[in-house]
């Protein structure tokens, strides 16, 4: 028995040591000269892969000023949305600036950032149709993916609307362009290409649904790099350059974002 005792002591001292070993300080990255961080590739303008291969987008360059900030090189991982934690929870990067929103759930296994980023889901029409509430849908037809949150909330708020539902956001944006939808329900990444695609049908935000915030993300318990993350988009949120990086990639002034 009291081996046994012994036997689980030094198991859960040995899993303590592990977490302290991948705990990670300011003052270590520092030391190290070099941040890694992890970034989706795949959802721009958040981030993308550029012409000469290396990431590029609005998560690239909050990444690339953080690093300048903290004084070290910045070498960018891709990830993905599967990956993501994992990648974080086996020291193969430092932190993820990955369009990664805070909920939580997530939040059982990393830690969060005050957020930096939202991704907003709209209905997005042409300037001749005045919508200001969901009952100015009425009798407008909103295309929308089955099924999606866009679809689910419309249904429910928009009762006076003709939902047309197809099997993608690709579709359904279609269906916008070649005029047999009068809106559409989609994220903001989605409807801000639309826009920018086509200035002749004069499209333009109508209602944000709702929004999603995206916060830096660390491993547990890394106490000291989540203040100092929190301090600096406290700082580049009120110098204006997190607004600048903003406005380079979405063409608008950030949001306001709550903090915690």
């Amino acid at each position: 028995m009291h081996r046994r005792m012994v036997f689980a002591g030094a198991a859960l001292a040995a899993v303590a040591f592990a977490g302290a070993a991948r705990a990670q300080s300011i003052d270590e990255l520092v030391r190290k000269k070099k941040i890694v961080v992890g970034m989706l590739v795949d959802i721009p303008p958040f981030g993308s892969m550029g012409p000469d291969q290396k990431p590029v987008g609005f998560d690239a360059d909050v990444a690339a000023l953080m690093a300048k900030y903290m004084g070290v090189e910045l070498e960018i991982v891709p990830v993905t949305g599967p990956n993501r934690i994992p990648f974080l929870l086996t020291n193969r990067v430092d932190v993820l600036v990955a369009t990664f929103g805070i909920t939580p759930e997530r939040a059982k296994q990393v830690w969060f950032s005050i957020p930096y980023s939202v991704l907003e889901v709209w209905v997005t029409g042409a300037k001749k149709h005045e919508v200001k509430t969901f009952a100015d849908l009425k009798g407008l037809r909103v295309a929308v993916a089955r099924a999606s949150t866009q679809d689910q909330m419309l249904t429910r708020e928009a009762p006076g609307a003709q939902m047309l539902r197809f099997d993608d956001d690709a579709t359904a944006g279609q269906a916008l362009l070649s005029g047999r939808a009068d809106m559409l329900g989609c994220n903001h990444l989605q409807a801000m290409q639309l826009i920018r695609d086509n200035p002749t049908l004069e499209l333009e935000r109508k209602l944000v649904l709702s929004r999603q915030f995206q916060g830096i993300t660390i491993r547990r318990n890394q106490l000291d790099l989540l203040q100092w993350i929190n301090t600096w988009l406290y700082y580049v949120k009120n110098n204006g350059e997190l607004n600048e990086i903003n406005r380079k990639w979405f063409g608008e002034d950030l949001p306001p974002m709550p903090t915690f």
